[in-house]
């Protein structure tokens, strides 16, 4: 079943022409990879499914990203990102405690009920692999947290909303191996509830993780298929060469 259909999707900042003619359907519940060398379109093309390139000045965005039988470059924005969720290549916990950073979201939609807040951070750290670690220290500040566990809470903050997506941009490469290996087991269970999609400079953690990848070179997608069939079989020269190390 598919997530999202990109069709002839082009985006420019000013006159750099970053993304051209995207043709690409990703699937719901599978993990997608996004690879290929730095500066190639991977996280323009992440950041245009939850519409975080509307922040940016002089981007210009043509075609058509369908969502849920929805044109997602016209449904409100602010709705669109409680459906499909972000986290970032660093861990970025609020300034705040464990608790208040998973119930931050929550109480922005209007949930006031402790008892409700309550069973929402449980389940969301949970969900996340990191409430055992965390359960006797709710009300410590996030930052006391290392790199590893951060990155986990600010997957259960992103849980908490609810999403039925989740974007990840780089999620481990600011992570020692443990951790790295933490997060990849997560994702892998985390597919069953989420469609996830995911940028990522480590070919090894695509292999490891993801149905399906997408070999971006210079704002195209050159190669786009299953995972296991793209690293063993790759059809386009550019792919093989780049997978194998010959450029990148």
């Amino acid at each position: 079943m598919i997530a999202f259909k990109i069709e002839n999707l082009n985006l420019s900042y000013g006159d750099k022409h970053v993304l051209k003619n995207i043709n690409v359907d990703l699937y719901r519940n599978k993990v997608t990879a996004f690879i290929g060398p730095s500066g190639c379109g991977k996280s323009t093309l992440l950041r245009c499914l939850n519409r975080m390139n509307d922040l940016i000045d002089e981007c210009n965005i043509t075609g058509v990203i369908t969502y849920d039988d929805s044109n997602l470059l016209v449904i409100n924005p602010i709705s669109l990102r409680t459906r499909v969720g972000m986290v970032f290549q660093n861990p970025n916990p609020f300034p705040m405690s464990i608790f208040d950073n998973i119930a931050y979201g929550p109480r922005c939609q209007g949930i006031k009920n402790k008892k409700e807040l309550n069973e929402i951070v449980i389940d969301s750290l949970k969900k996340a692999a990191i409430y055992d670690e965390v359960k006797d220290r709710l009300k410590d500040s996030a930052l006391s947290l290392s790199g590893g566990q951060q990155q986990r809470l600010c997957i259960a903050r992103c849980i908490a909303m609810k999403p039925d997506v989740i974007l990840m941009d780089e999620p481990t490469s600011a992570l020692d191996p443990i951790a790295t290996l933490k997060v990849e087991e997560l994702i892998d269970e985390l597919k069953k509830e989420y469609t996830i999609i995911i940028v990522t400079h480590n070919m090894q953690q695509a292999t490891r993780i993801s149905d399906y990848t997408a070999f971006f070179m210079l704002g195209e997608i050159v190669e786009y298929a299953e995972t296991d069939e793209l690293f063993k079989n790759p059809k386009c020269e550019k792919t093989k060469d780049y997978i194998t190390g010959r450029f990148g």
